[in-house]
């Protein structure tokens, strides 16, 4: 299984294609499992569930259909994206057992920096809780989670928030979530000044402890 970092930041549509065409050729068996992990310039993107409603600022980004489940999300400079390219069909051909262990991955991931990620059965993603001594309950989410399944290959993935500009979430209603007590944010914006290398470091070390090894190989752009 390789894994992968691209430096800069790439473009949706470049991504995609290239995620595309990955996960066709591991279909064929003319290449194998990849994890790729890269930035993207400021954007939405709007997943097969997504609600026109819940675009609420049009113009600020450009805002891209996407074929993984979910809604509207935001991609950006400081968040790590982790597109994810396996052969389900070799890993048991289970997508709720796949989905379960990249919302362990990412908990694996935030217990390196001990902040306790939190899985919620009615809330898509990693959540750490924000509540106040005596305060209302506040939960913020920290980390997104979308895929896509095309014989039985995997493509999209995570979207963990190093450092964001997290003000861009509020061009949407990340997610579909407009409950006042849910919001989103960031290992920085917890107090830890993490670096994009040392997040990558912790989220390849959790990604082996449950999808096993990897190895380097260049980006597929």
């Amino acid at each position: 299984m390789e894994w992968a970092v691209s430096p800069g930041r790439i473009a949706y549509p470049q991504a995609v294609a290239a995620m595309e065409a990955r996960a066709g050729a591991i279909r064929a068996g003319a290449a194998g499992e990849l994890v790729w992990l890269l930035e993207h310039p400021p954007l939405y993107t709007a997943g097969t569930s997504a609600r026109l409603e819940d675009l609420l600022m049009r113009d600020r980004f450009p805002v891209y259909k996407s074929a993984r489940g979910g809604q509207l999300t935001y991609h950006g400079p400081g968040q790590r994206v982790a597109y994810v390219m396996l052969d389900l069909a070799e890993r048991g051909r289970d997508v709720r057992a796949f989905v379960s262990g990249l919302e362990a991955w990412i908990v694996g991931a935030l217990d390196r920096f001990n902040v306790r990620g939190e899985i919620r059965k009615d809330r898509v993603g990693v959540w750490v809780d924000r509540t106040q001594p005596g305060g209302p309950p506040r939960e913020d989410k920290i980390a997104a989670i979308g895929v896509r399944i095309r014989r039985w290959v995997s493509f999209h993935g995570i979207a963990f928030n190093v450092e964001p500009e997290l003000s861009h979430f509020g061009g949407i209603v990340p997610c579909g979530v407009r409950d006042s007590r849910y919001g989103v944010t960031s290992l920085v914006d917890l107090g830890l000044p993490v670096s994009m290398d040392e997040a990558d470091a912790a989220l390849r070390a959790a990604f082996e402890k449950i999808f096993g090894p990897t190895v380097e190989a260049a980006p597929p752009v």
